[in-house]
């Protein structure tokens, strides 16, 4: 992938880690989108390693039909140990997108590294097959309100203006 087509963003870089992606040909992304990245029918590769789960919902969101979501590909934490982790009124509730998708995504986990367990041992591919996507009801596209997170004690992500 040329690096001009490397779109980066984290509230966290400093200027100078600004300067130093810039310098390579990346491109930042100018504000924080909170995840809410509308692939616009681009296939499209999320690395997302280690982000809170409200950016891997507020993504789904944003991409929220068959079409673009078979589109994406997302390298990062995996939906079924976030589906294990939380009790499902949480995660229904919370993370809405996240859990209805949850039969429509297909998960590779990747190997973990004996020197790193503690690290990377939760990382995973997903990708969305159409058909996979097609087979789950029609009101699971119908729903389609932005998530706000207003009962969610754990958002685990820099909001926009924080």
């Amino acid at each position: 992938v040329p690096p001009a087509r490397c779109a980066l963003f984290d509230p966290a870089f400093s200027a100078r880690e600004a300067a130093a992606l810039r310098a390579l040909g990346l491109c930042l992304l100018p504000e924080n989108e909170e995840g809410k990245h509308d692939v616009e029918g681009a296939a499209t590769l999320f690395y997302m390693v280690h982000c809170g789960k409200a950016l891997y919902n507020n993504l789904l969101w944003s991409n929220w039909s068959p079409a673009a979501l078979s589109k994406l590909v997302i390298i990062g934490n995996s939906f079924r140990g976030i589906e294990e982790r939380l009790l499902s009124r949480i995660l229904e509730r919370d993370y809405s997108y996240i859990a209805k998708v949850l039969k429509g995504v297909e998960e590779v986990a990747l190997p973990s590294h004996p020197r790193y367990l503690d690290t990377f041992n939760d990382t995973s591919v997903h990708w969305f097959p159409l058909d996979k996507l097609q087979e789950l009801s029609p009101e699971v596209w119908d729903f389609v309100e932005e998530p706000m997170y207003q009962d969610c004690e754990d958002l685990e992500i820099i909001r926009k203006g924080e």
